[in-house]
């Protein structure tokens, strides 16, 4: 608890899990990510704006290769269709391409009795986090296309570094209190030209409703742009 503290996410809620600790309700940090210490120079603890990790994909530009286990129904490789082209349509220094194999980046299903929609962790070593863990049990296919893929996009967003929006406040996403969990050494790291003030649509907001549709807004292409 105390390392997770130390990295700069609360410890509420934290769940010992398969692979690791899980965090802000999606987020995964292994053994290594709480034993890693993040350079943090440059850091600016953030209030309520874009923010990323102090670790990201590098080796840019460059192609993320993403698959999707047949543990998950197929109705989840159209909504990961539709995660990459959200992201592809932005133009950036990462393309991400959907594979069967050689994937930097596999989407499977969660292990039963999961208490998340899916979950996901930062990058390393300049790679993206390699695994995205999807309840499908939970979320099931019944949601549009449009929401499975906020939800998708959104672990992807993980996976290259940022952190939730709202991660000084679960009271805008997540009904919760207005405790700032701090940035400490994985970064909170305040993304240049985003808002300074509350952004209630971001795709990076740590909770999303029922049916939502969340694509990325105007501060999130400015974020995405900015780092990518």
């Amino acid at each position: 608890m105390s390392k997770i503290q130390q990295l700069g996410f609360t410890t509420k809620d934290a769940q010992k899990v398969e692979g690791g600790y899980l965090v802000e309700g999606d987020i995964m940090l292994t053994d290594d990510a709480l034993n890693s210490k993040p350079d943090y120079k440059m850091m600016r603890v953030g209030e309520e704006e874009q923010y990323r990790t102090n670790n990201l994909v590098t080796g840019l530009p460059r192609t993320i290769n993403i698959a999707v286990s047949s543990t998950l129904p197929s109705a989840y490789v159209t909504a990961t269709d539709e995660a990459i082209r959200r992201y592809n349509a932005l133009g950036l220094r990462i393309t991400m391409r959907r594979v069967t194999s050689g994937a930097n980046i596999t989407l499977t299903k969660a292990p039963s009795g999961a208490g998340y929609l899916a979950s996901a962790g930062f990058p390393s070593g300049g790679n993206p986090y390699s695994q995205v863990l999807v309840n499908s049990t939970s979320l099931g296919t019944s949601y549009a296309t449009t929401t499975i893929a906020s939800v998708l996009a959104h672990e992807i967003g993980h996976c290259i570094g940022f952190r939730h929006t709202d991660y000084m406040s679960r009271q805008y996403s997540c009904g919760g209190s207005a405790v700032n969990e701090g940035a400490s050494t994985v970064g909170a790291v305040l993304i240049p030209g985003t808002p300074s003030g509350p952004d209630p649509n971001s795709w990076m907001l740590a909770c999303i409703g029922s049916g939502q549709n969340r694509p990325f807004n105007a501060n999130d292409v400015t974020a995405l742009n900015y780092l990518y």
